[in-house]
C-alpha cells in the first residue's frame, strides 16, 4: 500500500467511517433488505462518511499542523491536502448517485446527511449550534435506510430521534480529547462552551435518552436485553472518556470516548435487529 493510499485511510477517520457504515448494514439488514439493498445503503453511507472525513481534515490542516497533531496524515505530510480535498469531492459526489440506485426519496435524506455533515465541517464547528450537524445527519440515516427499501412505510419517528440524540451525544463526547486543542486554535463549538464537565453530562444524558427512546419506542414491552442496553448506556459512556485519560491514545489525545459511544450505538442496532423491532 503506498503511502499516498494509506494516507487517504488514515484521513478518512477510519474508526468511525467503519462504525457508521457497519450500524447502517445492520439497520439495513434489519427492516429487511435485499442484498443488493444491503450494498446500496452500505456503500452510500461509506461515500458520505469519506467524503465527510476527507473534507474535516483538508479544512483543518493548518490547525492540526498547528497543534503538533501527528496522527493527522496531511499534518504529518503523509499525504498532500489537495489530494484529500479531491478524494473529498470524488466522494460527496457519488454519495447522491449511490443513493439514486434505491429511490429518489430516500436518496434525499442520503443527501440531507451529507450536507449536514459537510456543513459542520464548515462552518459550524465553531458555533453554539455546533451539536445540530450531528443530530440532523445521524437522523437521517435511519430515514434513509428505511426509505430505501422497496414499499417501505415513512421511517417511524422514534427511530429518527432516537439517531438524532445518538449524534449528538456522539458530538460532546467526539470533542473531549480535542477541547484544548481547539481552544488553541479559535474553535468554540457547544461543547467548548460547556467545558469538559457539561460536556461529559451532555453525553451521558443523550446518549441514555437515545437508548430509552430505542428501547421503548417499538410496539410492545421492552425485553429484558433492551433494558440491559439502557443499562450499558449508563455504564460505557463513563468507563470510555474517564478510563480513555489512561488509556488508548493516538497522537498524544485519548480515543476511547467516541469508541464509548460507538459501542453503545452498536449494542442499540444489534439489540434491535435481533429483536425484529425496527419496523
Amino acid at each position: 500500500m503506498s503511502s499516498t493510499v494509506l494516507g487517504l485511510v488514515r484521513a478518512s477517520h477510519p474508526e468511525p467511517t467503519i462504525a457508521v457504515t457497519a450500524v447502517a448494514g445492520l439497520l439495513a439488514q434489519g427492516v429487511g433488505h435485499s442484498w443488493p439493498g444491503v450494498s446500496a445503503v452500505v456503500g452510500t453511507v461509506l461515500a458520505s462518511q469519506l467524503a465527510t472525513g476527507w473534507a474535516n481534515d483538508a479544512l483543518d490542516a493548518g490547525r492540526d499542523t498547528a497543534v503538533g497533531r501527528t496522527d493527522k496524515p496531511v499534518a504529518a505530510g503523509t499525504v498532500r491536502r489537495r489530494t484529500v480535498a479531491v478524494a473529498a469531492a470524488v466522494a460527496a459526489t457519488a454519495t447522491p448517485l449511490l443513493a439514486l440506485t434505491t429511490n429518489p426519496a430516500a436518496a434525499l435524506w442520503a443527501t440531507v446527511g451529507l450536507l449536514s455533515a459537510l456543513l459542520y465541517d464548515w462552518p459550524l464547528k465553531s458555533s453554539p449550534v455546533s451539536v445540530l450537524p450531528y443530530a440532523v445527519s445521524f437522523g437521517a440515516l435511519p430515514a434513509f435506510v428505511v426509505l430505501a427499501l422497496p414499499g417501505a412505510p415513512d421511517p417511524p419517528a422514534w427511530l429518527v430521534v432516537a439517531a438524532a440524540l445518538l449524534g449528538a451525544g456522539a458530538h460532546f463526547a467526539n470533542v473531549l480529547p480535542d477541547l484544548v486543542d481547539d481552544a488553541r486554535t479559535g474553535v468554540r463549538g457547544l461543547p467548548h462552551r460547556l467545558g469538559p464537565a457539561g460536556s461529559r453530562v451532555a453525553a451521558a444524558g443523550l446518549l441514555l435518552a437515545a437508548t430509552v427512546a430505542l428501547v421503548a419506542g417499538p410496539p410492545g414491552p421492552p425485553s429484558w436485553l433492551g433494558w440491559s442496553a439502557v443499562a450499558a448506556a449508563v455504564v460505557v459512556p463513563p468507563l470510555g472518556w474517564y478510563g480513555g485519560r489512561a488509556g488508548t491514545r493516538v497522537g498524544g489525545r485519548p480515543v476511547a470516548a467516541f469508541r464509548a459511544v460507538m459501542v453503545v450505538a452498536l449494542i442499540d442496532v444489534v439489540l434491535l435487529v435481533a429483536s425484529g423491532r425496527v419496523v
